[in-house]
């Protein structure tokens, strides 16, 4: 009898058509010129291109997301999700990102609220069993909600938040986005030394968010309150 509700139970489990839903948030504040954002939309796309990279999207059955943002109430859906079934679909999404026109080029930083944005358009990947933040910036946060206030929405969401921290612009940046945005279970801070390295380390945060399994047995990430 055991044995015949353990099967009755699997069988109504309903399995995940998609490994990793990936919303990508990328700054477009004041400190962003047009050749950094130019740096940023060709690195991400070769990264996407990248033969581990684009096998990690196929595999997966994988769903991105491009948003860009800025200061409060600046934030919007570029590329809506986008399902990656095929390698032509990582291609298309790819020539998408190289092409996608920049929403704002004069405002502030909200981080805090980029998250808030970014969380609701979730619920149209229901489907996919890891759900990931990874926003991108050059600055801390200097209007808004505060990004360390986002973290009960987050956990309902089962949403963890990673980091690519762009230097240069602001001291002790990487220990800001490890304190006050990242969250949930192996969240992490990739670094970039400058927009001149953000292809490396967008190639390298892409890696590990698409090929290192993410538990949810692992501890969040520390954060001081």
């Amino acid at each position: 009898m055991r044995l015949a509700s353990l099967i009755l139970a699997l069988a109504g489990t309903p399995a995940f058509a998609c490994d990793t839903a990936l919303a990508l948030a990328i700054d477009v504040s004041g400190s962003v010129s047009k050749r950094e954002y130019a740096i940023q939309t060709e690195g991400l796309a070769v990264a996407f291109l990248d033969e581990v990279v684009a096998e990690a999207l196929v595999s997966g059955q994988s769903a991105v997301l491009v948003v860009q943002w800025t200061g409060l109430s600046r934030q919007a859906v570029t590329l809506d999700w986008r399902r990656i079934g095929t390698h032509d679909d990582v291609v298309a999404l790819a020539e998408e990102v190289r092409t996608m026109p920049r929403e704002w080029d004069m405002f502030s930083t909200a981080i805090g609220d980029a998250l808030a944005f970014t969380v609701r358009e979730f619920d149209d990947v229901a489907d996919c069993e890891r759900r990931i933040i990874d926003i991108s910036s050059d600055g801390t946060s200097n209007e808004g909600m505060l990004p360390q206030l986002l973290g009960p929405t987050l956990d309902r969401a089962e949403i963890t938040v990673n980091a690519l921290v762009i230097t240069g612009a602001e001291p002790n940046l990487p220990d800001y986005f490890r304190q006050a945005v990242i969250h949930g279970p192996g969240a992490f801070v990739e670094v970039a030394a400058g927009y001149e390295d953000y292809p490396r380390a967008i190639r390298s945060k892409l890696l590990q968010e698409l090929t290192v399994p993410m538990f949810k047995s692992v501890a969040p990430a520390p954060r001081n309150m």
